[in-house]
Formats: C-alpha cells, structure tokens, sequence
C-alpha cells in the first residue's frame, strides 16, 4: 500500500463512525452508512464487527465514543509526492485538476515508471490540445444536461454531422479511451471522443425545440443503456487459498456488495457493463472450484459455453500432439 493505514479508507471511515458517537450512541444501520460511504461495500465485514465486538475498543457498551477527542490528521509527505506522482498522469489535465503546495515536491513515480499490460496501444491522445477542449466541453454538457452538435469522423472517414443528448462518459481500461453515451440520435449512441472533430453546446431554445419532442422516443434508448451498464452477478466464494483477498483485488473496479454467510463462505453481488462481459467470463472460471455462480443463468451458460471450448482445444492439442 502506499499510504499508511493511519490515512487510509478504513481510518476515515472509523474517524466518521467516532465522530457520530461522541454526539449520541451510534446505531448499527448508521455504521453501516458511514462504512459505505467512506471505504468500501466489502469493508462491513470487517470493521463493523470489530467496533460491535469491542475487538477495537472505540465504543463503549453504550455505543458513545471512549475517545475524549477525535485527533486530526495532516496530510504526509508520502501522500503529497503521491498526488504529484498522480497529477503528472496526462489524464489529469482533462479535468483542470489544481492542487497548490506541491511545487517543490518530489513526485513518487514518474508515468514512464508505468507499465499497463492486456491494454490496447492506441489510446485517446490526451496531450492533444483539441482533445482536451473537446472533453471539457462534454463533460461540462454531461454535468449540466446541456444538448450538443458534434461533428465526427465515421468508419469510413467521412465527416458525419449529429445533435444529441450527452447521458454520460465511460472510460474504457482495456482500450484506454473515453467514450460518450447520448441519446436523440439514430446513427449511434455512443461517440468515442477522439472522433470528434468538433463540438458545441446548442442553445437553450435548440434544446426546448427538439429535445422535448425526443423525450418519450429517448426513454427506450435511456432504459437501454441502463439495462447494458447495470448488470448484475451473484457469486459464493468459499474463502481457501487467499481467495477472498484474490477476488476483491480482481473485481475492485466493479460496483458490488459482499455479505457474509458464514466463517469461510461468501455472497458478493455486482454489478458490471454488458461490455465487460467476457473478461469478467475469463475472470470468474480463474477462481476454479472456490467460486460458484448463482445468477443469473445467461452467466452460468456463459461459463459452460467457455468450458467446452476449451475442452475442445485442449482435445485438439492432445490429438495433433498424439499424430506429429
């Protein structure tokens, strides 16, 4: 890790849990709260059992603090050349990100220091001038639910002209590149950002005009793109060989819930983009016999599907092996 655990998710989430109790006993469902907004959804597992059971002695039986006061905890030296090592990702200057007091620090790594494997070579040019004007302009439409006109390039390069609504950005990892979902467009719905040529905001009576006359045909395309982002997987782990630790490191980038069922055994629940589907596949059948699938069973085909084409490869590399 690189910042000390004094710093990290789980103090703060603790800091916030005290600060509640100094004030009134804190209840168990406020606890909860707090850990799921201030670290992550499989962190109840451990630390609201560990203030309940006084393993950590921070409650009292009446659940108020036993802390007198709740100390304050000024940023460190490792966490400044962290941000700097952070701010020199060429990403950053995407999102106008300024932090004062680093000048004279010495960043932790450098974005050469990096390498990224299983990602694809050609990312979106994020030190390109016009890139970054484009993308400042979209998210700002994205935030503030403003329509746009954009100019793209199209498969076969020909300049393409559209009016739509921005829904969101995502950014893919794999191919290293921001895409923009919309909606009021019949030649697609989603716009990779490099693509664009160029882009404004429409006015306001654009918007009134054309946009109100698309919003019971756009509710289809909106009801779509949620049912592509949110889909949903429910799997038990039997926790053997590290492999809890291994599955919330493999799946930390996903949206999820983690309940525990009993002292080895596990239900997580997340969510993940239609997109992702057969890396997640992949990710899943890593785990072998210490993970099983539940739901849905469109998955659970999915995973067998893969397992007989394997099956059959590896058939066919013992028959040539045999015959050479």
């Amino acid at each position: 890790m690189i910042f000390n655990e004094l710093y990290g998710a789980y103090y703060n989430a603790v800091t916030k849990i005290l600060r509640a109790a100094m004030e009134h006993p804190i209840t168990e469902q406020q606890i909860r709260n707090i850990v799921r907004e201030q670290a992550f959804s499989e962190s109840i597992l451990s630390i609201e059992p560990a203030l309940l059971s006084r393993c950590w002695p921070l409650l009292r039986p009446d659940r108020t603090a036993a802390l007198k006061q709740i100390p304050d905890r000024p940023i460190t030296i490792l966490e400044k050349r962290w941000l700097k090592a952070i701010l020199l990702d060429p990403r950053m200057r995407l999102f106008e990100c300024e932090i004062s007091g680093l000048e004279e620090v010495e960043p932790l790594f450098l974005p050469e220091d990096i390498r990224v494997f299983d990602q694809y070579a050609d990312g979106d040019p994020y030190q390109d001038e016009s890139y970054i004007k484009h993308f400042r302009l979209v998210l700002d439409a994205v935030k503030k639910h403003i329509p746009l006109a954009i100019d793209v390039k199209n498969r076969d390069g020909v300049r393409t002209h559209m009016k739509v609504m921005p829904e969101y950005l995502e950014y893919s990892e794999k191919d290293d590149k921001f895409r923009l979902v919309t909606s009021g467009c019949h030649y697609g719905r989603v716009i990779n950002l490099a693509k664009i040529l160029e882009v404004k905001l429409l006015k306001l009576e654009e918007k009134i005009a054309e946009w109100e006359a698309k919003k019971e045909s756009g509710k289809s395309e909106n009801l779509y793109a949620a049912e592509q982002k949110n889909q949903s997987l429910v799997f038990e782990l039997f926790d053997e060989r590290d492999a809890l630790e291994r599955a919330l490191l493999h799946f930390a980038h996903f949206e999820k819930e983690a309940e525990r069922l009993d002292k080895r055994h596990y239900r997580i629940k997340l969510k993940y983009n239609k997109e992702d589907e057969a890396e997640l596949v992949i990710r899943v059948l890593s785990f072998g016999p210490f993970l099983r699938v539940v739901e849905p069973e469109i998955f659970v085909e999915l995973l067998r599907k893969k397992l007989m084409q394997q099956y059959v490869l590896d058939q066919n590399s013992d028959y040539f092996a045999e015959n050479q």
